[in-house]
């Protein structure tokens, strides 16, 4: 880090800046005058990194698709969803529980068995509230593994 002593500054170990008494921009009129070339001198001088900025990174997106960042913001502003299981006559309840804990993230194995009962009681459950991009992914796994599913907005209704 450079230091100013007595109207001089050292820029590295081998430089050093000394103003004209008569220059405008002279230290000794006070830090809230200068401070701005205080500030870029310190940022210019040695250091790590040697004071230059990393030329920042833009994603490149190809035409149709977007960024992971506008896909994240899509479903966290995206109306919610829910996933619904409908009961069969074909599939055995193990097996529900079983493709319900594969194919939706974090589900535990009470929780698959609540879903699940209550398909069966019911004709149908909600398996999880989400964006509608994870609801239509989600019904398509579990129709993928022979679940009866549909999605439906989360908003309005019972």
């Amino acid at each position: 880090m450079e230091t100013a002593i007595c109207g001089r500054i050292a820029l590295s170990p081998n430089q050093v800046f000394s103003p004209k008494s008569g220059d405008r921009h002279f230290l000794s009129r006070g830090p809230w005058i200068n401070r701005g070339i205080l500030m870029a001198l310190s940022a210019t001088g040695s250091g790590k990194g040697g004071g230059l900025l990393e030329r920042p990174v833009i994603e490149k997106t190809t035409p149709g698709r977007e960024s992971e960042f506008d896909l994240r913001k899509s479903r966290k502003t995206s109306p919610p969803y829910r996933v619904i299981l409908h009961n069969d006559n074909y599939n055995k309840r193990e097996y529900v529980v079983q493709v319900l804990m594969k194919v939706i993230p974090g589900m535990t194995l009470d929780n698959a068995v609540n879903i699940m009962q209550e398909a069966h009681y019911n004709g149908l459950s909600v398996v999880i509230i989400c964006s509608q991009a994870d609801a239509e992914e989600h019904c398509m796994q579990l129709r993928g593994n022979g679940l009866l599913s549909s999605i439906e907005p989360a908003s309005g209704g019972c």
